[in-house]
C-alpha cells in the first residue's frame, strides 16, 4: 500500500519499532544544550525551542544567561520579539518586564491608573554554561540538581584540550541523528573525507539508559585530515561508542574524542551540538606535534574545511531519510546493524517513562 498520501502515524498510533521510534519527543527531565555561548551577545535574546516548547534564553547586559517562556503574559507575545534591559527581559509591545525568575514584573500601564495588584508570572527555567554551550532544563526545574551535564575532564582546567563546538539544525527527527552517528555500516556516504573504514561490530550492550557499543575500524584515513593524526602513536584500528540517553560520545585510544547533544525541536526538526576534540595533532609530513596555543586557531580551520563538510555529508543524509520515512512510513523495516535497534529501543523506553511519570503526577494533582 502506498503511503506517499497518509501522515506517518502518532506515537499512539503507531504500530511498529521504527514507527514508534520517529514520533517519540525526548525526556525534559535532562540538560540540553541549546546554543552556543559565543552566538548570544549581553543584552540579547534569542528563541530556543525544545519539542514544541518555546523558549527566550537571554543574556543580561552583565553576560548571565536566563531563560523564560516565550510568551508575555498580557497579550502573549513572543518574548524572543522583545529587548533586554539590565537583567530584565522587556515584550516589544506594551514594555512590560520580566525578571530572571518570571516574576516581579514591572508594568507600565500600572502607573497611571492600571491595575496596580496585578503580578503576572510566567515560568522560567534552569540555566548553565559549560563547554562554550549554554544549557537550559526543559523539565520540572526541581529536578535539575538531580541530573548532571556531562562531565568532560578534557574540556576543563588549565591543561584543557582545545575545542571548538559546532551546531546546525537538521530536517530530521532526533532518532535518525542518533542511528547516523553511531551506525558505522554507512561508510560509503563518507569514501571521501575517510572518517571510518572497514567497519566491524565488535560490541554491544544496554546497560540501563546506556547502549555501549565498539568497532574494530580504521579511524582517521582521510587523505587530509589523516596527516594530522599521530597513527605510530594512537591505535586508530577500533573505536568505542556510547548513546548515553540523551547524549552521545565516541572515544578513540583516549586521544580523539567526541560528543554530540541533540535538542529535540518538533518531530522532524532537530539542532544538533558537536564537540571534537584531540589530545594533540601533528604537523602534516613532520614528526612534530602542533604547540598546545596553536590548538584552537588549527581546530577552527578543521571544522570549517574538514568537519563541516563531513557532517553536511550526514545531514543531506538524514534529511533525505526524513522525506523518505515521511513518504514511505508503511514500508517494512529493514535494519542490518543490530545495534540500532537498541538505540530505538531505549529512546522509546525514556519516552514511555516520562509519559507515564507526567501521567501520574497529574492525576496525582487533580485527586
Amino acid at each position: 500500500m502506498s503511503s506517499l498520501h497518509n501522515s506517518p502515524p502518532s506515537f499512539e498510533q503507531a504500530g511498529n519499532l521504527r514507527q514508534k521510534v520517529r514520533a517519540t519527543g525526548m525526556d525534559p527531565d535532562y540538560w540540553y544544550a541549546v546554543e552556543e555561548v559565543r552566538r548570544i551577545k549581553p543584552g540579547t535574546v534569542v528563541e530556543v525551542i525544545f519539542w514544541k516548547q518555546s523558549i527566550a534564553l537571554y543574556r543580561a547586559e552583565d553576560g548571565s544567561f536566563y531563560a523564560l517562556e516565550n510568551r508575555c503574559a498580557h497579550r502573549q507575545l513572543k518574548l524572543s520579539l522583545g529587548n533586554v534591559q539590565g537583567c530584565r527581559l522587556v515584550c516589544a509591545y506594551h514594555g512590560w518586564e520580566y525578571d530572571q525568575t518570571g516574576r516581579r514584573a514591572d508594568i507600565p500601564q500600572t502607573k497611571s491608573g492600571g491595575n496596580k495588584g496585578l503580578k503576572p508570572s510566567i515560568k522560567s527555567y534552569p540555566v548553565k554554561v559549560r563547554y562554550g554551550l549554554v544549557w537550559l532544563f526543559p523539565g520540572k526545574a526541581e529536578r535539575s540538581e538531580q541530573r548532571e551535564i556531562p562531565d568532560i575532564p578534557e574540556l576543563e582546567g588549565p591543561k584543557r584540550w582545545a575545542c571548538v563546538p559546532l551546531s546546525f539544525t537538521w530536517s530530521a527527527h532526533h532518532s535518525m541523528i542518533i542511528d547516523n552517528v553511531s551506525d558505522f555500516t554507512h561508510a560509503y556516504l563518507h569514501r571521501k573525507y575517510r572518517p571510518f573504514q572497514d567497519a566491524v561490530l565488535t560490541q554491544y550492550e544496554t546497560v540501563g539508559d546506556n547502549v555501549h557499543l565498539a568497532y574494530d575500524t580504521k579511524v582517521g584515513r582521510g587523505r587530509i585530515s589523516g596527516l594530522f593524526v599521530e597513527h605510530d602513536k594512537i591505535d586508530t584500528n577500533s573505536m568505542t561508542l556510547c548513546f548515553q540517553y540523551p547524549y552521545q560520545w565516541s572515544n578513540t585510544d583516549e586521544w580523539i574524542k567526541h560528543w554530540l547533544f541533540v535538542l529535540p525541536i518538533d518531530e522532524r526538526t532537530t539542532r544538533v551540538f558537536f564537540l571534537f576534540y584531540f589530545k594533540s595533532l601533528k604537523i602534516p609530513l613532520l614528526p612534530i606535534r602542533i604547540p598546545r596555543f596553536a590548538m584552537s586557531a588549527v581546530m577552527k580551520i578543521s571544522n570549517r574545511m574538514m568537519i563541516a563538510p563531513l557532517l553536511t555529508q550526514d545531514k543531506v543524509a538524514v534529511e533525505a531519510e526524513q522525506l523518505g520515512y515521511e513518504a514511505h512510513w508503511d514500508a517494512p523495516p529493514i535494519e542490518f546493524n543490530p545495534v540500532v535497534r537498541e538505540f530505538q529501543n531505549l529512546t522509546v523506553r525514556k519516552w514511555e517513562e516520562y509519559l507515564a511519570r507526567e501521567s501520574m503526577e497529574n492525576s496525582f494533582d487533580n485527586a
